[in-house]
């Protein structure tokens, strides 16, 4: 009996765009990325350029460092319904620290409030 696999796979190549574009918007060259992640420049070239795999431990720092949410690339099926203006809140939200949650939320029940008293 033939036990199910996914056969799913993790196309790199949109990961290592915007692995290059949050490097470049920093200003960092692929010399000082690859020094922080004890790498060759050529590996980070690679990543970018070439889609190839880095492993799961690189992978983690580099988009620690670059604050590079993974989930529209893991999941991209769940973005499909979502603005892109949604999307991008989502991934400042998700970069935000408790205070400045806690700011966005106040934010966002005001506006609620708002609306609930146009309404009424």
């Amino acid at each position: 009996m033939r036990m199910y696999q996914d056969e799913r796979r993790l196309d790199f190549h949109a990961l290592g765009r915007e692995i290059k574009r949050k490097r470049e918007a920093k200003g960092w060259t692929q010399e000082y990325l690859a020094q922080l992640v004890d790498r060759t420049p050529r590996s980070i070239m690679y990543f970018e350029n070439r889609g190839q795999h880095p492993s799961l431990n690189t992978f983690y720092q580099i988009v620690t460092l670059l604050d590079i949410s993974v989930d529209q690339f893991f999941y991209p099926d769940r973005q499909n319904g979502e603005s892109d203006c949604r999307q991008h809140i989502d991934r400042m939200l998700n970069s935000m620290d408790e205070n400045e949650l806690t700011i966005m939320e106040a934010t966002a029940e005001g506006i609620q409030k708002a609306r609930e008293t146009e309404g009424a």
